[in-house]
């Protein structure tokens, strides 16, 4: 009988997205259906940046038990709501706002100004409720999963730093602005790796405050490949459509200026990566083996499949910005959110019912339209 040949390694890539990665639930539930119940862990590198680091860690979790812990996860993001990421009570509001309002009038109140526009405090009792963090070494004890990488942004470094969990025989690494180090993932990392700024809180880790993880992050794919991937499937949250230039009616908003940064931060850089992996993949193609050899390129090709939306987004969050609580659609009014065009800054923090079932709903079916792409490069066809 002879041995059934090896699977490439595949490592997952989720970037961050606020409200937005529950697309990325919806194609883990579809890939979770297309593999039998009771099937290995098919990803066995995860790496995770912002909202995505949350879905990576769940999955790390449970490697052990991959249905289980889609089902888990997808049953917490289908139940979501506003207050269970973000205070969103009027006497929260109310306080965040008056505390911001006293430190504009005063100039400043020390050591005492506000650090953020909302707080979190409910997304850390969630978390702590949901993520047992302590079980990420026993899945890789067991050989269901080689490594964890959450992504987060130094404030005082301004370095790009992905904090992994793995197999001893990993290394770090260290390029520019961006560093590979190992740690014990817990609740502080993922805190850190969501903090969108200004919106949340930066979170200290260790000697220094963190922020949102797609901040300065350049290299989107590079932790999967330091961690060992072969082959990488990315599940983005951008559709991607032919750009168009309208002509400006009037001045952008508050929140269409935001909306537009926070774009930039979460999306962009996935894009630029994917295209430059798939640039350095011709150029390998073209070059003959011996040549290779000879000059010790250590480059290797590198297949990467990605999954996003094909449905926009911000359109999708502008159905349902009305299921927003009273206080927190009087917040953002003032910046101009609740107009055409301030979706886009909701879309990553509409924590919803309907809008995160439409995404989750979205990325299913976005995923079952490949489903023999997908089961081809995850090497699971006929298996």
């Amino acid at each position: 009988m002879s041995a059934q040949p090896k699977r490439p390694r595949v490592g997952l890539v989720m970037a961050g997205g606020g409200a937005r990665a529950a697309y990325q639930v919806g194609v883990l539930k579809a890939i979770a259906e297309m593999l039998p119940e009771g099937a290995p862990n098919p990803f066995p590198i995860l790496c995770g940046t912002s909202a995505g680091a949350i879905n990576a860690t769940a999955l790390a979790i449970y490697a052990r038990r991959f249905h289980s812990g889609v089902r888990r996860l997808n049953y917490v993001w289908r139940n979501f709501r506003v207050d269970r990421v973000f205070r969103a009570d009027a006497l929260g509001i109310m306080k965040t706002g008056a505390h911001w309002l006293a430190a504009l009038l005063l100039g400043g109140l020390g050591k005492h100004n506000p650090q953020a526009l909302l707080d979190r405090a409910p997304l850390r009792e969630l978390l702590e409720q949901t993520l047992p963090c302590e079980e990420i070494q026993a899945s890789i004890d067991a050989g269901a999963l080689r490594a964890l990488s959450i992504t987060c942004s130094g404030y005082n470094s301004g370095q790009s730093v992905s904090f992994y969990q793995g197999v001893d025989t990993l290394t770090s690494w260290r390029r520019a602005r961006r560093v590979g180090s190992a740690a014990r993932i817990t609740i502080d990392h993922l805190m850190a790796s969501s903090a969108i700024p200004f919106v949340f809180a930066a979170e200290r880790v260790n000697r220094e405050y963190f922020g949102d993880g797609s901040m300065r992050q350049e290299a989107p794919i590079s932790p999967a490949l330091h961690l060992g991937a072969e082959r990488v499937l990315v599940i983005g949250v951008r559709h991607e459509a032919p750009a168009t230039a309208r002509p400006a009616a009037q001045y952008p908003t508050l929140a269409q200026i935001a909306g537009h940064v926070l774009n930039s931060i979460f999306l962009d850089a996935l894009d630029v990566d994917v295209e430059r992996l798939q640039r350095i993949n011709k150029t390998i193609s073209l070059i003959p083996e011996a040549h290779l050899q000879e000059g010790a390129v250590t480059l290797r090709p590198i297949d990467v499949l990605v999954i996003s939306p094909s449905e926009d987004i911000e359109r999708i969050a502008s159905k349902y910005v009305h299921f927003l609580p009273r206080p927190v659609r009087y917040l953002f009014r003032g910046v101009g959110a609740m107009r055409r065009g301030g979706s886009n800054l909701l879309s990553y923090l509409l924590f919803e019912k309907p809008y995160v079932r439409a995404l989750i709903g979205l990325g299913y079916a976005d995923a079952m339209v490949r489903r023999a792409e997908i089961l081809e490069f995850l090497d699971m066809k006929g298996r």
